[in-house]
């Protein structure tokens, strides 16, 4: 067996080498071999309207209508969103909306439920 660390995000023994970096197969997650893990989408802080820091995999609540553009659809006042992701773009939020589809939402129109 090998001496890598295990993933400092999921704990998964099954750490391989790529390069300089090491990757974990189950959580995608990568770093440096000298590294504790802490990568720059650690560093992301993302605030709902309310100021709360919003985190991968939180549940929110939309605080205004917002029309989809290209369509018709409306994605209403008081709507949750389980599950969201964190990005590093203008529209911070990636997610799912039953009803809706996948959308990108700005943390500015949402907050933690």
């Amino acid at each position: 067996m090998s001496n890598l660390p295990n993933c400092p995000k999921c704990a998964s023994e099954y750490t391989y080498e790529d390069g300089v970096n090491l990757v974990c197969p189950e959580c995608g997650h990568e770093w440096s071999a000298g590294d504790s893990g802490d990568t720059d989408e650690d560093a992301l802080l993302v605030k709902d309207a309310n100021g709360n820091t919003l985190a991968d995999g939180d549940t929110v609540t939309v605080i205004k209508d917002l029309k989809v553009k290209g369509s018709s659809l409306v994605v209403k006042v008081g709507t949750k969103v389980k599950n969201i992701r964190l990005v590093d773009s203008d529209h911070n939020i990636d997610c799912k909306i039953e009803g809706v589809g996948p959308m990108k939402l700005k943390s500015e129109f949402v907050k933690k439920a």
